[in-house]
């Protein structure tokens, strides 16, 4: 992801300190879908939120401890695999309505830089990829640890979120309600909690 850089301020004349279990990593990593999350929260009918994810994604992070700036990642989600928990809903989003995921089946992520903010904290940037359309998207990081598992898998985890307008993706379909405001917001909190298991 660039996912650990030191900031990237021209002026600053130290680099943001990383954690130390962090600066340790090195390798690449999967993540491991059955012990991750990809998910989302939008308002619906302006008075209460729907929350939602996918099940269907991979990804990878190469993480490089000595050299934090040159750590990356990459994450493609299959739209298909959505699920609020009601299958007309979930149906509807796969439409062209929305989704479109006969035309456009994967959401990706790629990372193009980040830095430290301080503790376990960082703030990643990449491109995020739905509909054909591509901007530029601002992750809020948290690293959760490393253990070895049960199975001997060195495992690393992260949490995040961010806040995007779905329209700038042309997600824009809506329906006005007789009482005022639309059927869907065009904010949406996305958020990820992944761990990822030491390839090798």
């Amino acid at each position: 992801m660039g996912l650990f850089n030191r900031k990237n301020d021209a002026s600053a004349t130290e680099a943001t300190p990383v954690d130390p279990a962090l600066a340790a990593l090195t390798g690449e990593y999967a993540i491991d879908p059955a012990h991750s999350r990809i998910g989302f929260t939008v308002r619906h009918a302006m008075v209460t939120n729907v929350r939602g994810g996918f099940d269907d994604f991979e990804g990878s992070l190469n993480l490089n401890g000595a050299d934090p700036a040159d750590s990356s990642a990459a994450i493609d989600v299959r739209i298909a695999s959505i699920d609020t928990g009601i299958a007309d809903r979930d149906n509807h989003l796969r439409s062209g309505d929305f989704f479109d995921v006969e035309k456009f089946p994967l959401m990706t992520f790629r990372s193009t830089g980040a830095e430290a903010t301080g503790g376990d904290d960082y703030r990643i940037t990449g491109d995020l990829t739905i509909k054909d359309v591509t901007r530029p998207l601002t992750i809020d990081l948290e690293f959760n640890g490393t253990a070895t598992d049960v199975y001997g898998n060195e495992r690393v985890g992260f949490e995040g979120s961010a806040t995007i307008l779905r329209s700038e993706w042309g997600l824009t379909w809506n329906a006005a309600l007789e009482t005022g405001g639309v059927m869907v917001s065009d904010k949406v909190k996305l958020t990820l909690d992944i761990s990822a298991i030491k390839k090798g």
